[in-house]
């Protein structure tokens, strides 16, 4: 090739290369920025955060690629819902179910939930809120499931419990009229008839009790209790029994306390308490209650003890002894015309009251149970406020022994 020509080619290529470098800048300044392909994250349509919080159920709004927009606290609280993801793979499945179908659907849940394997009972409903989001609505049945197993329990336990005193009452009426010419036989079985016909009639009187109970809330209109009198009239209701057993009743500790609540059923539980102290106590025994204030915590409370020093409880047996128609000796239980719903009314009343039962026993050392009750100080800080008033009025040996 010609040297001039050769040199000619290379100036050319030479001037293109550098043409393209200059061109290039000034050519990707004009390109349009590279576009997120990505979609923008969700958010929640207006006005439906505001609706949620006034809802009762449990709500959790699901976004287009399953995760958690926004959930109420009760929500977390059950576990549908965890961080930004739904946690419950059944109900993931329906949340994608109504998202395809545009349809509402609905679960019944029964989740384990805790070391100890405690139960809750969900009714879950799910419904599109749009072409993508999902709204979550749970309501929690585990209360009212146990309140029906318990009603359940209930009424399986009283018709076994009747069919006793009434089988026997039906066997006597035909042993009387058997023995109709046996003038000492009838006198036996009408005895016996009397007895079980008193026991059918103390078991329908508790039950009618405990149901009362149920549908009377003490808190609703409270009134001021003197639990002093409360403890008055239930020693003097089991006084009769307690002297045919040869049990010893003393009162003790009084000191003007007051709650709050139902003087009656109060006076039920106290008196419950001590007809099993009374049946349980060897005769020569004695029992005691009392009453004092207790302060707990920031709380001041009332707490009735009734002590005996009777047969006692077994370790073993403490837990159950508040179920209903639960009995530690059935036999002695039997014979002194017991219930098994005493001590299940006792507790009743003292968790409607705001307060709790408990018991301390050993076998062959007798046993207390504890009635604690919030105090009422009320009427306490007005009397003291009054006097404290109108002390300069007092003489000074009057002031002294105030």
């Amino acid at each position: 090739m010609n040297p001039i020509a050769s040199l000619v080619a290379g100036l050319l290529a030479g001037l293109v290369i550098g043409i393209t470098i200059m061109w290039l800048p000034r050519r990707s300044g004009r390109v349009e920025p590279i576009t997120d392909l990505s979609d923008e994250p969700s958010s929640v349509p207006e006005g439906v955060s505001a609706v949620l919080e006034v809802l009762s159920s449990s709500a959790v709004v699901v976004g287009p690629h399953d995760e958690v927009l926004e959930a109420t606290t009760s929500a977390r609280t059950l576990g549908l819902a965890r961080g930004t993801r739904v946690a419950i793979p059944e109900l993931l499945e329906l949340v994608r179910r109504a998202r395809r179908e545009h349809a509402i659907h609905s679960l019944d849940l029964e989740l384990i939930r805790g070391g100890r394997g405690a139960t809750s009972y969900l009714t879950v409903r799910v419904a599109p809120l749009d072409e993508d989001m999902v709204l979550i609505l749970a309501d929690d049945q585990t209360a009212a499931r146990r309140i029906e197993e318990t009603r359940r329990d209930f009424v399986a336990n009283i018709s076994h419990e009747l069919k006793t005193p009434i089988g026997a009452i039906s066997l006597l009426a035909e042993a009387v009229e058997d023995a109709a010419d046996d003038a000492p036989a009838v006198r036996k079985f009408a005895s016996r008839l009397s007895v079980e016909s008193a026991r059918l009639g103390d078991l329908v009187s508790r039950v009618i009790d405990l149901s009362r109970l149920q549908a009377d809330d003490p808190l609703v209109n409270p009134e001021e209790v003197d639990i002093d009198d409360v403890l008055i009239e239930a020693v003097d209701r089991c006084q009769v029994d307690a002297e045919q057993h040869g049990v010893t009743l003393t009162v003790a500790g009084v000191n003007d306390c007051q709650v709050l609540g139902n003087a009656r059923q109060l006076t039920v539980a106290v008196e419950n308490l001590v007809e099993n102290a009374v049946v349980y106590s060897d005769p020569g025994a004695r029992v005691v209650v009392a009453a004092h204030m207790q302060a707990l915590s920031d709380d001041d409370y009332v707490e009735i003890t009734v002590s005996d020093n009777g047969v006692g409880i077994p370790q073993g047996e403490i837990e159950r002894i508040f179920e209903r128609f639960y009995r530690v000796d059935y036999a002695r239980s039997r014979a002194n015309g017991g219930t098994g719903l005493g001590l299940a009314i006792v507790k009743h009343i003292a968790a409607s009251h705001g307060g709790d039962v408990s018991v301390w026993s050993q076998p062959g050392r007798g046993s207390t149970f504890t009635l604690r009750i919030p105090a009422h100080l009320g009427a306490q800080q007005t009397v003291s406020s009054s006097v404290d008033a109108d002390s300069h009025l007092l003489a000074p040996d009057q002031e002294s022994r105030l």
